[in-house]
């Protein structure tokens, strides 16, 4: 029997009345638990255990008190009454792909709701809308959806930054935002979602759309891991384009002048209009390149025409074009390697991440940030890289009120035209761990921009998570203007946070 909603509300403590204390005795009680209710689970120590405890960001390890692993909606609604119950706070885990490890809860002791043994995608090829299981990955979606009826719906890069997004999940992807190669073109991954089924902290179902709860509906859009778990999406999708070319740009960015120039050039053209909206694009830095990389939906020939007058502006040179069919363009960024990944998640790396999203930049900001790229990060070892994506602007499916404006009625914060640029700034270790004086690095070139504007002109993305904020820094950092309506949503159905991370939202008091 599930538990009543008045027995969750009954308290307003951020966990529930009477937990147990010892964690040796909440792991027997909710083993019990999920035994009694049905709920497949991890046994400690087991492979599957150590396969999903796993965490993508070696830096950040968390030891649930459990995992369960269901493979039915029931099996979530068991899951989190048995959690509900004895006070121990409940994570969903989609791919297992957080910067932050908030898939395992962000600290020790959560349960751990391990969804990628649910990953069914299913196509309606009469009303095109995909139903899509929360643990699906990214490859799989695009490659059930393409095998399917040719069908796709924007979403972040395959694979992307490692190589290895093909493996994201399309749980806190799209929830999120979701960012990718044609999102320029077609929007966010969270634009796409028609309705979503989600279990809540009274372990009920419920359905999230335009027309049944819009309030949850509109705040899963942008910040869906704070209200419950969703089991799975409804997704619209479009036909998967025939033709995209995926293109290289040099740029001559070789000293802090070129920097500030050249991007100064480079936000002036997305400004006014100038990116065709084909056009997918984003600028890569590392220590040995700094380039423009990109994927335009159409031909190779259409690609060399449109972004000639860029080239121009920049004095930059066309390195490479290569076209391909949708899920050539897959292969492509896999370099070769797996596009339809499931059961398990096997790449770990070991790094710290921020992220930003900025306006365009004042010439304080451009030259601060172009010196210390010179002068800071080219001294600086580690594999590290900044990438640059070109988010909004005139013409952006991101921001733009032509497309379907039910799409745009989302927490996703960052939808005034304005909001020109997406950055992920990553530094990673190849061996051993992150230096315990490496923090400083990234923490200092994000402050070469936001030390040069306004507040209001940037913020940051939490699907690129930076743990050390505090909670309330980094809600208000992540949702700006939406965060007031967040935590009145979350007080509504998460009352008693039995949702709770270290960077969820608060409920309203």
């Amino acid at each position: 029997m599930w538990l009543p909603l008045t027995l969750l509300t009954a308290t307003a403590a951020p966990i529930l009345a009477n937990p147990l204390t010892s964690p040796l005795n909440k792991r027997a009680a909710i083993d019990d638990c999920l035994k009694s209710a049905g709920v497949p689970a991890d046994a400690q120590g087991s492979s599957d255990w150590r396969a999903d405890v796993n965490p993508f960001n070696q830096r950040l390890p968390y030891t649930p008190v459990a995992i369960a692993v269901p493979t039915t909606i029931e099996h979530i609604q068991g899951a989190v009454s048995c959690a509900a119950k004895l006070g121990i706070k409940v994570t969903p885990k989609s791919g297992g792909h957080s910067y932050a490890s908030f898939g395992l809860g962000g600290e020790n002791g959560h349960l751990v709701v391990e969804l990628d043994r649910m990953s069914k995608v299913t196509l309606d090829s009469t009303t095109n809308i995909a139903d899509v299981q929360a643990g699906a990955r990214l490859g799989h979606v695009a490659t059930e959806l393409y095998k399917q009826g040719q069908r796709a719906f924007s979403h972040g890069t395959c694979p992307g930054y490692v190589f290895e997004g093909n493996r994201v999940g399309v749980g806190g992807h799209s929830l999120h935002g979701g960012f990718g190669f044609s999102s320029h073109t077609y929007g966010l991954a969270a634009d796409w979602i028609a309705a979503a089924t989600v279990v809540l902290a009274n372990s009920t179902v419920v359905t999230a759309s335009p027309t049944e709860n819009p309030d949850l509906f509109w705040a899963l859009r942008g910040a869906g891991s704070n209200f419950g778990i969703v089991a799975s999406f409804k997704f619209n999708t479009f036909a998967a384009p025939s033709q995209v070319t995926a293109f290289q740009i040099n740029l001559p960015w070789n000293s802090a002048s070129s920097i500030a120039s050249g991007w100064g050039k480079l936000q002036d053209w997305l400004a006014a209009g100038n990116m065709p909206k084909e056009m997918n694009m984003r600028v890569f830095g590392s220590p040995s390149q700094t380039q423009l990389q990109g994927l335009y939906h159409g031909s190779s020939s259409a690609l060399r025409t449109a972004v000639q007058p860029l080239l121009s502006t920049l004095g930059a040179s066309l390195s490479n074009a290569q076209q391909y069919d949708w899920m050539g363009a897959f292969t492509y960024y896999t370099y070769g390697g797996t596009v339809d990944v499931t059961h398990p998640y096997n790449t770990v790396e070991t790094f710290y991440s921020k992220s930003l999203v900025t306006t365009a930049l004042p010439s304080a900001a451009l030259n601060s940030v172009a010196n210390y790229w010179i002068n800071t990060a080219k001294r600086v070892s580690r594999d590290w890289f900044i990438i640059i994506d070109m988010h909004g602007g005139p013409k952006s499916a991101i921001t733009s009120s032509t497309t379907n404006s039910a799409n745009y009625t989302s927490s996703y914060a960052y939808r005034a035209p304005e909001y020109l640029f997406l950055y992920e700034l990553y530094d990673r270790v190849i061996f051993g761990s992150y230096p315990s004086n490496g923090f400083s690095f990234l923490d200092g070139w994000v402050k070469s921009f936001t030390d040069n504007m306004k507040q209001e002109q940037w913020g940051m993305y939490i699907n690129y998570a930076d743990p050390t904020m505090k909670r309330a820094e980094a809600v208000g950092n992540y949702y700006r203007s939406s965060l007031s309506r967040l935590q009145k949503v979350k007080a509504q159905y998460d009352p008693n946070e039995v949702f709770y991370y270290p960077q969820s939202v608060e409920p309203a008091k």
